[in-house]
């Protein structure tokens, strides 16, 4: 028996079946991915049918050439009935080679249709999808699941179809040949199949501990093994106590490891055993009924080499339903995600964005950040169940604009709703009521193409890959020349930094840019919104990571930026908003106060309180963001 029915009879003692129903609209859509396929498909199963076939060939020939040999028959019989074993033999390879070629074909094209669409999904879901779900459980969806979801094709589908017309021939040749040995023969398998099953829960048990062992140390090393995880272990942790908690975790996986394979061990040898005495019943009964006369000799051997060919799909046959279901489950998990909707999505007919300067416009403006059960899904979070309680507003009756050209600031306790007032300018939510509008447009009404083409910015904490200089900063321009790169790390006050380096441009800065300092990832996220060029310019803390010197030298590239164009900015610092055309006091989601620096401050409110708090013994310093006119 070859490895492919011990693997289905592991399979098949499996305890831990996914006992589930899917409609026939889950069908529906699996049929959908496999129709690209279906030729190939179509293809693969007939080749499956042809293999079946030349399986029991092989052993009806054998037993033919027993026959000739000992009835003294013409020699030419017997080399004829190797030859035609020979050709068996050698069809059977190259449908083997082609149904593999088929078989590894489509899986990959259904793993790549698969992963295409789930990650042109996810890509379109909101940013509050991605601040609820957790990475790794997000990747699996792209990995495990989809190549779970695979397997339905190339190894269930193709299994079944197989093992039915095996079974089927195997049964129909092993009855004709003898009823009576062959149905001793399946009195057998029970005797196996019923402490395997047992066996088999005891199995499942194990192999789930130590899959919930492993996904645990692949959490610790992901967070330790990261720079900010790294960083806190050698500041705050306990290296001794990391150590023992993974490798306690490990040596239980290692345990739960010589266990199953003793499990496997004792299952395989149990089912060499009862393959072993079915074989002897097979020669013993039928040499019996052979020397009897009864039986021919040929038959005998015939059956026996039957034998080995009826337990497989036997087996493999008891534990489709399991792979079928373990299939299905993938392709729902899958399914689970394409169904969540992105929230926020594309017009239908986009309105054009005016050329030239623009305008920000932000109208009576209300909104609250979207409830869980809208965003998100509890199996990519790990939680038992989704927060389904509506949000709570945070902003109410947001109103200003920003003129062309202009430079709006936002300023306010931590909390107060800036970062969200900007957030909403590019879409990364939506607002519940009011709009918000560019160049006299709701931003609602256009392309994103466009909303991305007009609007820079750059957050507190500017994300840069793991990649070169010259790929972070083509992220904003893909078509931008070295000379154009040089330009802009020049105008960032980034330029000598970069020369100094051993690979310049080429030079990979780490992941998450851990490989240059605060203020110099900074300035690269800078550089790179310099690169793009747009009209309108967000700013959301973006020289709070400067020392003095390095925010001087940002502030002016950022003058020079900003000319002509109009810049939303947001800061702690007021020294760095002091020249904006308009500061806007934002306190709990309402705009409390607005202004220009000496208007606020001649008021004396809470903008005057802020000014008076940050400054008090120390001298003003300088204004980061000039005025504009």
């Amino acid at each position: 028996m070859n490895f492919s029915h011990w693997r289905a009879l592991e399979s098949a003692m499996r305890t831990d079946q996914p006992k589930r129903t899917f409609t026939r609209a889950t069908l529906g859509r699996i049929g959908g991915f496999a129709r690209p396929h279906k030729r190939k498909l179509i293809g693969f199963i007939a080749l499956s049918v042809v293999g079946a076939v030349l399986t029991v060939m092989t052993p009806v020939l054998a037993g033919r050439v027993v026959d000739a040999i000992i009835a003294d028959g013409p020699a030419g019989t017997v080399v004829l009935l190797a030859v035609a074993i020979a050709g068996v033999a050698l069809v059977s390879a190259a449908v083997g080679l082609v149904s593999r070629w088929l078989s590894s074909t489509i899986g990959e094209g259904l793993i790549l249709d698969l992963r295409r669409a789930v990650y042109s999904h996810v890509q379109r879901m909101p940013i509050a999808f991605f601040t609820r779900t957790r990475t790794g459980a997000l990747v699996s969806r792209l990995n495990n699941d989809v190549i779970g979801a695979q397997r339905a094709f190339t190894f269930t589908l193709s299994g079944v179809v197989t093992n039915v017309i095996a079974l089927i021939l195997t049964l129909a040749v092993m009855l004709r040949l003898s009823w009576q040995i062959t149905l001793l023969a399946l009195v057998l398998l029970p005797i196996f199949l019923i402490p395997a099953r047992r066996m088999g829960g005891r199995l499942a048990q194990l192999e789930k501990e130590r899959a919930n062992l492993n996904s645990s140390m692949t959490t610790q090393m992901t967070e330790r093994f990261s720079a900010p995880g790294a960083t806190l272990v050698k500041l705050f942790g306990r290296p001794e106590a990391e150590e023992a908690e993974f490798g306690a975790r490990a040596g239980r996986v290692a345990t739960i490891g010589v266990r199953t394979a003793m499990g496997q061990g004792v299952f395989m040898l149990a089912l060499t055993l009862v393959s072993a005495l079915a074989l002897a019943l097979v020669y013993g009964l039928g040499g019996w009924m052979a020397v009897a006369g009864s039986l021919e000799a040929g038959t005998v051997v015939t059956l026996a080499l039957l034998l080995g060919q009826l337990y497989g799909p036997l087996t493999a046959l008891a534990s489709a339903r399991v792979d079928a279901m373990t299939a299905l489950v993938s392709f729902e998990r899958v399914f689970e995600v394409l169904d969540l909707p992105p929230l926020i999505e594309e017009p239908a007919e986009p309105a054009p964005l005016p050329v030239g300067p623009l305008a920000v416009e932000f109208d009576d403006v209300r909104f609250a950040y979207p409830s869980p059960d809208k965003v998100s899904l509890a199996s990519l979070e790990e939680v038992a169940t989704l927060d389904r309680r509506g949000g709570v507003e945070v902003l109410h009756g947001i109103s200003f604009r920003a003129e062309p050209g202009q430079v709006v600031a936002l300023v306010g306790s931590s909390g107060s709703g800036k970062s969200t007032i900007a957030s909403l300018l590019p879409r990364l939510y939506d607002v519940d009521s009011g709009a918000v509008r560019l160049g006299g447009v709701d931003v609602r009404d256009l392309a994103f193409a466009d909303l991305r083409g007009a609007l820079g910015m750059v957050t507190q904490d500017g994300h840069l890959f793991h990649a070169s200089v010259a790929e972070n900063l083509r992220y904003a321009a893909p078509e931008a020349t070295d000379a154009d790169l040089w330009q802009a790390l020049e105008r960032a006050r980034l330029a000598d930094l970069v020369t100094s380096l051993p690979d310049g441009l080429e030079t990979v800065i780490g992941e998450r840019g851990y490989r240059f300092s605060g203020g110099e990832r900074q300035r690269l996220t800078i550089a790179r919104l310099l690169l793009a060029r747009p009209r309108v310019v967000i700013l959301d803390e973006a020289t709070s990571s400067l020392d003095a010197t390095s925010e001087a030298d940002v502030s002016a590239a950022l003058g020079a930026a900003l000319e002509g164009r109009t810049a939303l900015v947001i800061a702690h610092r007021l020294s760095t908003v002091v020249g904006a055309d308009q500061i806007l006091v934002v306190e709990s989601g309402r705009i409390v106060e607005r202004g220009t620096h000496a208007e606020l401050l001649a008021d004396g409110g809470r903008y005057a309180q802020l000014y008076r708090t940050q400054f008090a013994g120390g001298r003003e310093g300088d204004a980061a963001v000039p005025a504009r006119s």
